[in-house]
């Protein structure tokens, strides 16, 4: 790979003999501003001709992506062998430098799925993150966790598998209280015959692979079969079952072949904002919907859904046999090649025009003009606000972005600093940040606040236009001192927000103004800012708590016999926390260097207690 930069003012740089210079093979080009942050990165399968589109007239260009030239100051080319590379290339350039106009998905988290442990003697079901080859069969991803886990508890009334771990199944002596309220069958105790039990797990997997009808039919006959023995008992579980496997059945309605799985990318854009809407099909039905806002995107729609895909599956993500796409991008070929490679096998990438995936296409695209719709209207509603805050406040301009930042402290241990962000009065929770106290135990608020915010600024993330401090004059007083050391009171409005005396409203204290800001008490001003103390407060209070849990459980692992210092260093060596230990199977955990399956099976017990 050979790279070059050309040094440009404005976009002068789009001249005949610049653009004469550069080759004509594949390769990434990246645009840089006046202080040489990366603001856009781009692949080509043929450079010159990619540079040279850009010497159309603005009228004819994305709105975007004649903002994004107005900031350009620079260009670097670097060529590469293929389009392929160019393609790989520019993903990890992308991903090292989060380039502002490029399609950075907020989105990354991994999605669940259900784990059927059919590699086990008696199997059980549960949701899991992440997929493993450890001859469990695996169903989804779904992109709701909170829908996923109301269809659980669903097929827990049809399907009433074990839920127990190993260890509490292999000491258990009398059946537990799932089986008195007939969600398990009691395989502990050896209430159920093992024949019976795998029909039951077989009847599940055709669930779970759309054949639903087949179960309800054959637990239809065993009622009436029940009913004409006189077992009317008997009969009433399976029609409580039915009931269950219908309700069911209403979640996951069949929309195409019972196998077809494949994902649908579909793109929504006005004024150089965009929305991609992604819906993913597993076994014919419908699993989960995700909506992606893309407000500073550069390119056209092609360019732009073909970045969303990349970024996309760029993470470790299950790629199904198909992806259907709303418009067909220019690196179509190399896209669909490099799908297949990252799936390790054959896929198809397609626009279709007729049938049943066109119109699943057209409800993607619906899905994403509603969202853009609220966004549009949410962004009318946030200048509004955000005037306002300006001018109750003094602030030169109008925020855009807002952060807030509060102190977990509940007693003299595992204090934790909170920081949440708000764009265009919209939770970004990409730039939601925990802090572990480091400067003592000792409960200082003010100390604690001035450490979480000197930490906040030492970093290389964007600068808030307005930084939100839960507390009161105290906070706002070493806040401001810290600012005025830095030498960045003048780029940094801060305020605080204190709680009311008495019944009275919250009050909001701004530097140089000795007394508070006067907000009536349900105005939309002091009604965002408490908004955004509450969810500071919420989102530190789940770290706190989670801290404060796993000290309680570490002490459990050093009351386990057996488990001593060095076997501990290991465990916590391999495992990212207590909890991730207490969440691991006896596989797992026996996997880990000079601990065997006993004192694995041990380990689970004390935790789970």
């Amino acid at each position: 790979m050979k790279a070059s930069r050309y040094e440009i003012s404005g976009v002068s740089f789009l001249s005949r003999e610049f653009v004469a210079s550069l080759p004509a093979g594949p390769g990434v080009y990246l645009f840089r501003d006046r202080v040489s942050e990366v603001v856009y990165i781009g692949k080509a399968a043929n450079l010159r001709n990619r540079v040279v589109s850009y010497r159309a007239p603005a009228t004819a260009l994305p709105r975007k992506t004649v903002v994004m030239l107005g900031r350009a100051a620079a260009l670097e080319t670097i060529v590469t062998a293929t389009e392929k590379e160019a393609l790989l290339l520019e993903a990890s350039l992308i991903k090292k430098y989060r380039p502002r106009y490029n399609v950075i998905l907020r989105d990354d988290k991994n999605y669940p799925w259900l784990k059927l442990t059919v590699n086990e003697a008696w199997p059980r079901l549960l949701v899991s993150r992440k997929r493993r080859a450890d001859g469990a069969r695996y169903f989804g991803p779904f992109a709701s966790a909170g829908a996923l886990r109301q269809s659980m508890r669903l097929l827990g009334r049809v399907f009433p598998l074990r839920k127990c771990r190993d260890p509490v199944f292999n000491n258990q002596d009398r059946p537990c209280l799932d089986y008195q309220i007939g969600r398990c069958s009691g395989p502990c105790c050896d209430l159920v015959d093992a024949g019976e039990y795998r029909r039951t797990v077989a009847d599940l997997i055709d669930v779970l692979e759309g054949r639903n009808r087949r179960v309800e039919r054959r637990l239809e006959q065993e009622m009436r079969a029940a009913a004409a023995a006189l077992e009317f008992e008997k009969a009433a579980v399976f029609r409580d079952r039915i009931a269950a496997l219908e309700k069911t059945l209403e979640k996951q309605a069949v929309i195409t072949s019972a196998r077809a799985a494949f994902d649908i990318f579909a793109l929504a854009g006005d004024q150089g904002r965009s929305v991609a809407a992604l819906i993913m099909v597993r076994g014919g039905m419908i699993t989960g919907r995700i909506d992606f806002y893309l407000p500073d995107a550069a390119g056209d729609r092609g360019e732009i859904i073909s970045q969303v895909i990349r970024r996309f599956y760029g993470e470790k993500r299950e790629i199904p046999p198909e992806v259907l796409l709303s418009d067909k991008p220019d690196d179509f070929s190399a896209l669909e090649e490099w799908l297949g490679g990252r799936r390790g096998g054959r896929l198809r990438l397609s626009v279709p025009v007729r049938g049943d995936r066109r119109r699943l296409l057209e409800m993607a695209a619906g899905n994403a003009a509603r969202v853009m719709a609220d966004r549009i209207a949410a962004a009318g509603d946030w200048r509004k606000l955000s005037g306002r805050i300006a001018a109750v406040l003094g602030l030169a301009a109008a925020p855009e972005r807002i952060e807030c930042v509060d102190i977990s402290n509940t007693g003299d241990r595992q204090a934790v600093g909170s920081l949440v962000c708000f764009t265009a009065g919209i939770a970004d929770k990409g730039n939601y940040r925990h802090y572990n106290i480091r400067s003592g135990d000792r409960p200082d608020d003010y100390r604690m606040m001035r450490e979480v915010v000197e930490r906040r600024l030492s970093g290389e993330r964007q600068w808030p236009d307005l930084l939100v401090l839960d507390g009161g004059r105290g906070q706002l007083g070493v806040v401001s001192s810290l600012l005025a050391e830095t030498g960045a009171t003048a780029e940094l409005p801060v305020c605080a927000i204190a709680k009311g005396r008495g019944r009275g409203p919250d009050r909001i204290f701004v530097s140089g103004r000795d007394t508070p800001v006067e907000l009536e008490p349900g105005s939309a001003v002091l009604l965002f800012f408490m908004r955004l103390r509450d969810e500071a407060h919420r989102f530190g209070i789940s770290r706190h708590r989670r801290r404060r849990d796993q000290v309680s459980m570490a002490s459990r692992l050093d009351r386990i016999k057996g488990l001593g210092p060095v076997k501990k260093k290991a465990l916590l060596g391999v495992f990212a926390d207590v909890a991730a230990i207490a969440a691991a199977d006896v596989d797992e955990i026996a996997g880990v260097r000079g601990i065997n399956r006993e004192l694995a099976g041990k380990i689970i017990a004390g935790l789970c207690r």
